[in-house]
């Protein structure tokens, strides 16, 4: 499965052309924002195998990810986070990802990154990507992406906060 804006810095071609090369089915979701680019770049490869199912509610969207067999995530720019693929993580399904910004960090072991751009090692990773076990994908996301994990961070960060506001100050010698 691919979801997300259908724009080229998203790089839903590489998504098609990954699938094409790994003899996979690919389900494509989200709101086309760049009508000439998917003309172009998106439908001509549409087919039985390769389809465009538009756009989801985030309810539909969660179960239809959660039924894949992997996500993929081929932003072509640095992504500042990776809520695609940490949504991908949270149900249980592994993530094939550009290396990109924090999807390194987002993914761990829960799947495979790749270089930006390589079609070919994006093909390789979705014919391998039945090899993650989908629970550890679930426990990856409740361990760093849950509301505990976020509460945690902060207690952490105002711990640290507050006792080096209670350290006193020393005096710098001129």
């Amino acid at each position: 499965v691919w979801s997300g804006r259908i724009t080229p810095n998203k790089g839903t071609h590489h998504a098609v052309h990954a699938a094409r090369l790994a003899g996979a089915a690919l389900r494509l979701y989200g709101p086309v924002e760049d009508t000439d680019y998917f003309a172009s770049d998106i439908a001509p490869y549409l087919n039985e195998e390769i389809a465009y199912l538009g756009h989801r509610s985030a309810v539909d969207l969660a179960s239809e990810v959660g039924l894949a067999l992997g996500a993929l995530v081929t932003p072509l720019w640095d992504e500042p986070f990776g809520l695609v693929a940490a949504e991908a993580l949270a149900s249980g399904t592994p993530v094939c990802a550009f290396d990109n910004g924090a999807l390194a960090e987002v993914v761990g072991r829960c799947g495979f990154i790749v270089p930006t751009g390589d079609t070919e090692a994006l093909a390789q990773a979705m014919n391998n990507v039945w090899r993650i076990n989908r629970d550890d994908c679930r426990s990856r996301a409740e361990e760093m992406f849950s509301t505990a994990a976020m509460i945690r961070g902060y207690e952490r960060l105002y711990h640290e906060a507050t006792h080096q506001a209670a350290q006193p100050a020393q005096a710098v010698n001129a």
